[in-house]
């Protein structure tokens, strides 16, 4: 990369962070407080919003988490990213300010690698006014701000790139290290390895390769997500709690699976009638919901033969999986990572910049929204 391609990607990254801090003192002002999930705590919250917002709802779980260990029903938030909270918050003082920070921090530096992995990915096959444009849809997306948040958002995003960048580049132990720490981040994290595989398939088709036998560091990228079953298995008794615990996180959610069309009946005859009008915040998030939910979905449809097979595999998985609990909840902020969403923006900007554009007003409208909200202690994704 050139050091102009470098300062493109930090100057991005200042002026989001620039903006969602602009969202903050905006929304101090013009929204009520809802006090229940802040993070750091209501009296810490009020003392500094810019610092404490970034640790609301999930990131509260995260830093308990790294300080204490996991308490009840929060088996559903994976090792990885609170280990690393704990690593770097106990060699900064091991207080709760620390721990937040070390959060943020942490998710900082991985968007920022994550991205220059991301311009690197881009550029194997696009130009580069394509792969800017994917990078500007990516950081306006409306739930971008968990880039910046107490979430693993970020830490998925740069271990999943780069493991499919070094996929791309045959380096098959190094994709499989970096999959193998996805699979600890989050379970979504498995879409990896048919990726990877995907990938490899790919390559001995290209060049006829049929003697080479599949690589065995391979067996590496599941180890991550194996390593805490047994965790779980031995702490709680049951190696799934990951899965059976999310029904915890809300009252949508089922411990058994649903399929998509279940689930889009389920919004359309059952959830998005039952709406009550008088509080809005509630009726934006499950409508802001249920339109992402289409808008990702046809967006899979027609990306087909758009885009690397591989990196459609990713889009689907990374789409399917998260709503085999029975809900669109959170979805906004799950398809965050699935980058090839961003890939397909990228080349829509090829094809029309007007639309673009006009996408990229919408998504800006609702980044504004959804971070006020979620800044101010309403429940987002």
């Amino acid at each position: 990369m050139k050091k102009s391609e470098y300062k493109f990607i930090f100057i991005s990254i200042f002026v989001w962070l620039a903006f969602l801090f602009l969202i903050i003192f905006l929304s101090t002002r013009l929204l009520p407080l809802q006090p229940n999930f802040l993070g750091g705590g209501l009296k810490n919250y009020l003392k500094n919003p810019y610092l404490w917002a970034f640790g609301n709802f999930d990131g509260q779980h995260y830093v308990s988490i790294a300080r204490q260990g996991y308490g009840l029903s929060e088996q559903a938030f994976f090792p990885l990213y609170p280990l690393l909270i704990r690593l770097l918050g106990s060699a900064a003082g091991g207080g709760l300010l620390a721990f937040n920070l070390s959060g943020i921090l942490i998710s900082l530096l991985s968007l920022f690698a994550g991205l220059i992995g991301f311009y690197k990915l881009l550029r194997l096959d696009f130009t580069e006014k394509v792969s800017k444009y994917s990078i500007a849809a990516l950081l306006l997306f409306p739930t971008s701000f968990y880039f910046a948040a107490v979430y693993t958002e970020s830490l998925f995003f740069v271990l999943a790139i780069w493991s499919l960048y070094f996929a791309r580049k045959k380096a098959w132990l190094a994709a499989s290290i970096f999959a193998m720490f996805l699979t600890a981040t989050r379970f979504v994290g498995i879409i990896i390895i048919p990726v990877i595989l995907t990938e490899w398939l790919i390559s001995v088709w290209k060049n006829r390769d049929w003697y080479k036998k599949l690589p065995w560091s391979v067996m590496l990228a599941p180890l991550g997500l194996i390593s805490y079953m047994i965790y779980l298995f031995k702490s709680v008794g049951n190696p799934f709690a990951f899965y059976s615990t999310m029904a915890s996180f809300g009252e949508q959610r089922s411990s058994h699976l649903i399929l998509v069309p279940q689930v889009f009946y389920r919004y359309i005859f059952r959830i998005l009638p039952s709406l009550h009008t008088s509080f809005w915040p509630t009726l934006f998030t499950t409508y802001f919901e249920f339109v992402i939910a289409v808008v990702v979905l046809v967006i899979i449809f027609i990306s087909f033969k758009k885009l690397r097979l591989s990196y459609w595999i990713f889009l689907a998985l990374g789409y399917l999986i998260p709503t085999f609990s029975g809900s669109f909840s959170s979805l906004p902020r799950y398809v965050l990572v699935v980058f090839p969403l961003f890939i397909f923006g990228g080349l829509l900007s090829k094809k029309s910049k007007a639309l673009f554009f006009a996408f990229e007003a919408i998504s800006f409208i609702l980044l504004i929204v959804s971070y006020s909200l979620f800044a101010r202690g309403y429940w987002l994704s």
